[in-house]
């Protein structure tokens, strides 16, 4: 065989890779669909419990704060149990939790089951992550983030449109339940699929990594979810939640550097293709997860859509994630991740350079355009920047940094809501010019009469457009942390490989 046709063999992704793909994506496009399927119901929840916004709001922030708190402990529990075992056991508990918000009877009821829900799906994607890496290789690792990177992009997309037929049509119980076909059929696919993995031998649990990141990321995550729902930094709930989990955050940092066996092994961020990455994604999801938020209200309260035909509107970014996707997979295994993800973060800049201009009356066919643009670079973007955390990385050191890029995406996915909500809501504020007790520039806009929404209107197309402001400036800091991306391909390199019974 020639050297180059052993290369094509090496990067050619076999039945059985392909077939562990499939259980990843399965388990990870029903982990993330949870974090957007809710939002469209939050309305519906208040007034079935009967209790306010400001409460029923922590159905998601409950489930988002899970998220991040536990991610932090996967790559642990990945060593100390074997991979299949946690990725089985991470599903099963996603199920149960899913089954049981699905019976709730009361709204604590409910904040609570969402939470259990979220301590399952916080470890599900980054498992499958570490449990594909080992089986692909690094020579692949771009092939197959192309394939494991589309629930990423699509869950947020089907996850409003699912979620208000749901609660037009069927019932809102119906988005919790539909999690448990899902998760049933994941969980015989990873039975069946999946081989046993041997629990590595380590020297103990970092208790003191877990009692400093956990809860500063719980802690940090709070006060921005605080900022978003009371109107910025004007309370010590939202300033207090902040500075002390930055502090333990820090802290962190300060005792993992000095650690052998860290929770998350931050010495290995200094790496030159591990640093960068994990900042990129940090700015990515922060821009990524904002801007979802920011287009469904965008279609709801300027144009007047219902929440199912937002969610439709927004499907020409998933269309176009689903095209760049593939090919940016296979040009990174060939070309390496730093050209594509500066590729795909200038089309990701160019429509939110558009998107600034967004106004009331701004065509539909431009804005489809611009969604579509956006679609493309983050299907080019995304993926491309954890091959680049991935590739160079030895098998035993690809757990915990995938960890740590999950945390990474969700605190930035954290940041970018509340952000932009606050930012969002202040514009508003500005252009109403009125302001009712307790409620925010988006409540206050809902205020309004007829009469004097119509006046207000175009203003209020304007104040979305200042908004996107922000986002373009975090995907321009963005391209100049991607810039110290590699550029060179990882195939050919030291680093993990797939082997015969690699998993076990």
């Amino acid at each position: 065989m020639t050297p180059t046709a052993q290369t094509t063999a090496t990067r050619t992704l076999d039945p059985h890779v392909l077939r562990i793909a499939a259980v990843v994506v399965l388990g990870s496009f029903m982990s993330i669909l949870d974090t957007t399927i809710v939002n469209v119901g939050i309305r519906e929840l208040s007034r079935t419990f009967g209790v306010s916004l400001s409460v029923t709001q922590w159905v998601s922030t409950g489930y988002m704060l899970a998220l991040a708190t536990v991610i932090p402990l996967t790559g642990w529990a990945a060593d100390r149990f074997g991979t299949k075992r946690l990725y089985i056991g991470s599903i099963l508990l996603f199920v149960v939790g899913s089954m049981l918000c699905g019976m709730a009877w009361s709204a604590a009821s409910l904040i609570a089951f969402r939470v259990l829900q979220g301590f399952g799906g916080g470890m599900i994607m980054p498992t499958g992550l570490t449990i594909l890496s080992h089986a692909a290789g690094s020579n692949r690792m771009g092939r197959v983030m192309g394939i494991v990177g589309i629930p990423m992009l699509l869950a947020p997309i089907v996850g409003p449109i699912l979620g208000g037929w749901f609660v037009d049509d069927v019932s809102w119980r119906g988005i919790f339940f539909v999690n448990v076909p899902i998760g049933s059929i994941a969980l015989l696919a990873a039975v069946r699929v999946l081989e046993r993995d041997e629990p590595a031998q380590r020297n103990g649990f970092d208790w003191l990594g877990l009692l400093l990141l956990s809860p500063g990321l719980a802690i940090f995550v709070y006060g921005l979810a605080e900022t978003a729902s009371g109107g910025g930094f004007k309370s010590i709930h939202a300033t207090g939640g902040v500075i002390g989990g930055l502090s333990l955050l820090a802290a962190f940092v300060w005792h993992a550097r000095r650690r052998e066996g860290a929770l998350i092994d931050v010495r290995l961020f200094a790496r030159r293709s591990v640093g960068p990455a994990a900042l990129t994604m940090l700015l990515l999801g922060t821009a990524f997860f904002g801007t979802a938020l920011l287009l469904p209200l965008y279609f709801q309260l300027v144009r007047g859509e219902s929440a199912f035909h937002a969610g439709l509107l927004i499907a020409a970014q998933g269309v176009g994630a689903v095209i760049s996707m593939p090919a940016a997979a296979r040009i990174t295994d060939r070309a390496g991740p730093g050209r594509v993800v500066l590729f795909g973060l200038v089309l990701v800049g160019l429509a939110m350079f558009s998107l600034t201009h967004i106004q009331s009356d701004t065509s539909l066919w431009k804005i489809e355009v611009t969604l579509f643009l956006l679609g493309l670079g983050m299907g080019s973007t995304m993926m491309p920047t954890m091959s680049a955390a991935l590739a160079s990385l030895q098998r035993h050191e690809v757990a915990r940094v995938t960890s740590g890029m999950n945390v990474a995406q969700r605190v930035g996915g954290s940041i970018g809501t509340a952000l932009l909500a606050v930012v969002l809501s202040q514009q508003i504020e500005k252009v109403a010019h009125v302001r009712i007790a307790g409620e925010t520039g988006i409540q206050t806009m809902r205020s309004l009469s007829l009469t004097e929404y119509a006046a207000v209107l175009p203003a209020i197309g304007r104040a979305f457009g200042h908004t996107f402001d922000w986002a373009l400036g975090i995907i321009l800091l963005g391209l100049v942390v991607a810039s110290f991306l590699p550029r060179k391909s990882s195939a050919g390199k030291t680093g993990f490989r797939a082997t015969p019974g690699a998993i076990k």
